[in-house]
């Protein structure tokens, strides 16, 4: 059993890109094994066989393994203000934004971005980077395979154009994916590039202390080109936003000075 389950790990690391082997061994094998003796499966190779024929049991395993709290298109009004307001003016002093999801978690912010960004420019002018200190949630970002409860919020047209439904699951269309750049990054411990003209930080920022909260404000600050716009979430307020060189321009949203 051991032996099957290091091979189990190797191939579903080959196959998808998520590690196995970076959470708790004992947890993740019992979550796994009640997964598949559910399913009728005698043994990981087994299971394994048909996670690479049948997207709904890939698809399954997937929704299993990455907690996944995000969401596209999350608090709707927020991203009309962005489409509306925000990106056209933009866009009025530069036709090909540098745009940065930070902590994307499963990919669905820079996704959506790049979705809204494509009723505004063509798509060969949409570059976003996206990152998150997560392998995993990486990897699954990079696949773009979704459960439909991640879709809630989704206008019916962009459903359509670029989320095709299979097996239960949605898979983001590759004319999407290719426009997303995702890297590995620490907020905290690594290095800012510059000159961005939107940065978006969202549902992230609750989790740090103030004083975590303070210097991360400083950081994206000076990542912004002047003019640029920092959009966070909805209970993510910037209180002092003078204090950042930052100037409120909607709720939520913040332009460099």
């Amino acid at each position: 059993m051991p032996q099957e389950y290091e091979e189990f790990i190797r191939n579903i690391k080959m196959l998808t890109g998520i590690d196995l082997a970076l959470y708790k061994e004992g947890q993740m094998k019992r979550r796994l094994t009640s997964l598949y003796e559910k399913r009728g499966y005698q043994s990981f190779r087994e299971y394994y066989k048909d996670i690479q024929t049948s997207p709904g049991v890939l698809n399954e395993f997937l929704d299993r393994m990455t907690i996944n709290v995000s969401e596209f298109y999350r608090n709707v009004k927020r991203w009309e203000v962005l489409e509306g307001k925000i990106l056209p003016r933009l866009l009025g002093s530069n036709k090909k934004l540098k745009i940065w999801s930070a902590a994307c978690s499963t990919g669905e912010e820079p996704y959506t971005i790049a979705m809204i960004l494509s009723n505004l420019v063509p798509l060969n002018q949409i570059e976003i980077l996206a990152t998150d200190l997560d392998e995993n949630v990486l990897a699954r970002a990079k696949l773009g395979i979704y459960p439909e409860r991640s879709l809630n919020e989704v206008p019916e047209e962009m459903k359509r154009k670029y989320l095709k439904k299979e097996e239960g699951f949605y898979r983001v269309d590759d004319a999407i994916k290719k426009r997303v750049t995702f890297k590995k990054h620490n907020l905290l411990a690594d290095r800012f590039e510059q000159g961005f003209d939107l940065v978006v930080c969202r549902n992230v920022l609750i989790y740090f202390t103030e004083e975590a909260k303070s210097l991360l404000y400083d950081k994206f600050s000076t990542s912004l080109k002047s003019g640029g716009v920092f959009f966070v979430g909805s209970t993510e307020q910037i209180f002092t936003p003078g204090k950042y060189q930052f100037e409120t321009i909607d709720t939520f949203f913040y332009k460099k000075k």
